[in-house]
């Protein structure tokens, strides 16, 4: 990657869409003198960097005592060398009001794409209730005390359920890099693959597009696991984060939409799902209210110059939530997906997925044992079918 003082530019090279803490399968914390260490995956490289700290669901202000990032090697230990102390305007400390989020000042360091960084943040005081990720694809840990210099992984430290307070890194690039942002449920999410793989198909895409050897190219995981375009519910809607989670992102140029399946399933589930869908509020919406949204979606990324494109949506048949009705709606969705000609493209993910000989069907060889979720074959058979001329 070539940089200079006129062209360069912050783009945003890994992300987790905050969610409250309700809203999720797990919770974290609370926590008190206690270190989170967190390991992230980055997309393309760079030479400097930032980190997006979060109290967007907080209910108190977030104190953050110290806080440090570096390369991160095995076991939650840190490379010796890449250790970078991270400031806050001059500060070492900052305070994060209610309802908003903080960057680190940038430090210097040299990222090679798919570099794999250790976050650690010490919380001097009490944290009743944090902002999260709900499903972390990277383990991370609680230390107590404060641990943030610690080069290798203190003994005693446990394992974090979710991803806490850090929902973005961002690097300095050239003139040329720019970002494609996945929207998305637990298919983006990555739900189904092996933790520590980073084998969800957009982790997987950026791989391949790394793997091109021409400037980078940055991926960013906006996926919820549960999360519906239309209603808020596990997450806030596809539609309603939007604008946080897609158009606010440093150098974004490119948008994948693939949501829409969770809002199809809930609104025509069979009876006898009364318990599940107590998480999931709001009426019933048809397959036209699906493509009214994606025609929103649309039209927003291309009032801000984005290239916007829409996946379609795969089988389910098989969850306890499938219906007939269900399947009808979810054809009719894909089918106006292939052929309105609204977006910029198609990434035919059904096709992709589909058993041909049954084609309401994941085939057995993609998904995790639940007919619904990709396996680490399934999504890695996602990213092989996106055509990388997409994204130039």
């Amino acid at each position: 990657m070539t940089e200079n003082d006129t062209a360069a530019h912050w783009v945003r090279t890994w992300g987790a869409a905050p969610q409250s803490p309700g809203s999720a399968v797990a919770a974290a914390g609370p926590f008190e003198d206690a270190t989170l260490r967190q390991v992230v995956r980055l997309s393309g490289g760079g030479r400097r960097l930032r980190v997006r700290f979060t109290n967007e669901y907080g209910v108190t202000p977030l104190a953050i005592g110290a806080a440090r990032v570096g390369i991160a090697a095995a076991g939650g230990a840190v490379r010796p060398g890449s250790d970078r102390v991270l400031a806050f305007g001059g500060r070492p400390d900052v305070e994060v009001a209610v309802g908003t989020a903080v960057l680190s000042d940038p430090v210097d360091l040299d990222l090679p794409d798919l570099t794999s960084l250790c976050v650690s943040v010490y919380l001097p005081g009490r944290v009743e209730s944090c902002t999260i990720h709900g499903r972390p694809m990277d383990t991370g840990w609680m230390i107590a005390g404060d641990a943030v210099a610690a080069s290798a992984l203190p003994s005693g430290a446990t394992a974090l359920p979710v991803r806490a307070l850090i929902s973005a890194v961002d690097v300095v690039a050239g003139p040329a890099a720019t970002v494609v942002v996945a929207l998305g449920d637990s298919l983006t999410d990555g739900f189904g693959s092996a933790t520590d793989t980073d084998a969800g198909w957009p982790s997987l895409l950026a791989e391949r597009i790394a793997g091109r050897g021409e400037s980078p190219g940055y991926v960013v995981n906006q996926g919820v696991s549960g999360n519906r375009l239309l209603q808020d519910g596990i997450g806030m809607a596809g539609l309603a984060r939007f604008d946080r989670d897609v158009l606010d992102t440093p150098g974004l140029g490119y948008v994948v939409v693939f949501e829409g399946i969770n809002d199809l399933a809930v609104s025509f589930a069979p009876p006898g799902n009364g318990e599940f869908l107590t998480g999931f509020p709001g009426e019933p919406v048809t397959a036209d209210d699906v493509i009214a949204g994606y025609r929103r979606l649309v039209d927003r990324a291309h009032e801000r110059g984005v290239k916007i494109f829409l996946a379609t949506l795969t089988p389910y048949e098989g969850l306890e939530l499938f219906s007939p009705e269900g399947e009808r709606a979810r054809r009719a969705v894909n089918a106006w997906i292939r052929t309105a000609g609204s977006c910029d493209g198609v990434l035919d993910f059904d096709a992709v997925w589909r058993d041909p000989e049954h084609p309401s069907r994941v085939r057995d060889d993609l998904h995790a044992g639940d007919h619904a979720h990709g396996n680490d074959a399934g999504y890695r058979a996602l990213a092989d079918s996106i055509d990388l001329n997409l994204f130039r």
